[in-house]
């Protein structure tokens, strides 16, 4: 269980307080949405009976197998808060690295993959000036335990390195790397992260299609939105939208 009691003594930045923990609830999200935390307040449930994910998809869960977790932060106003996608899914990659001994991938915008596996999606939620980042990290599930009808197949830490993992060790590491990436971009934007941001780009060089435009994914701009190279060279820059990689005949 990530309990007060087991959490508190491995956390070792100001991330984390207060520290919210459940058994379960709805959504880890609802619990920083509607009261006014201090930034850096931390919700964490062991099962969420109403996890979603971005468009409204629900986030499956099994009951303390998985790392559910919603981070409240109060960046300044006019701060290009949709940035914080890339922010928060460099630091959730990072922090699993660290862990596990991989060597993790970011899907634009807000996956996180494993061996070509989504273990980890960020949803950005505002509300009266504060964002609420919420994390879901799939760590101990079996393959049985995991979603099969997904758009980018699902996975899990234990499914990519055959063991199980310390959950609580994983958080702690997780809001550190966070405090550490969103200070970073607080200071100077998104450009002191790209280098790392392209490092992990798992989209770079594959024909996709965002909406009603196709192409090449050629990296992420220093704004944060997906560069795509069409067919003639030109060039567009998508802020949003689900990617669809092209599959060749």
């Amino acid at each position: 269980m990530l309990s007060g009691d087991r959490v508190m003594p491995l956390l070792r930045g100001r991330f984390g307080g207060p520290y919210l923990w459940s058994e379960e609830c709805r959504s880890t999200q609802d619990v920083l949405l509607y009261n006014e935390w201090a930034e850096g307040a931390v919700s964490v449930s062991e099962h969420q009976t109403g996890g979603r994910g971005r468009e409204g998809r629900p986030w499956e869960d099994t009951t303390a197998q998985s790392l559910l977790l919603s981070v409240l932060l109060r960046p300044a106003p006019e701060s290009p808060v949709e940035q914080l996608s890339l922010v928060v899914g460099l630091a959730t990659a990072e922090a699993i690295d660290a862990v596990a001994g991989t060597s993790g991938e970011l899907k634009w915008p807000n996956d996180v993959l494993l061996d070509g596996r989504k273990v980890a999606g960020i949803l950005l939620e505002s509300s009266r000036g504060a964002v609420v980042c919420g994390i879901g990290i799939n760590v101990n599930q079996a393959e049985a335990e995991v979603p099969d009808r997904t758009r980018v197949p699902a996975g899990s830490l234990r499914m990519s390195t055959g063991w199980e993992h310390d959950r609580a060790e994983l958080l702690a590491e997780l809001l550190l790397t966070l405090e550490q990436r969103y200070d970073e971009w607080c200071k100077g934007g998104l450009e002191p992260l790209l280098p790392q941001l392209e490092r992990r780009d798992s989209l770079r060089g594959f024909a996709v299609t965002v909406g009603d435009v196709s192409g090449m994914a050629a990296g992420i701009a220093p704004d944060g939105r997906l560069r795509i190279v069409h067919m003639d060279g030109t060039e567009s820059f998508v802020a949003s939208g689900e990617v669809q990689e092209q599959v060749s005949d």
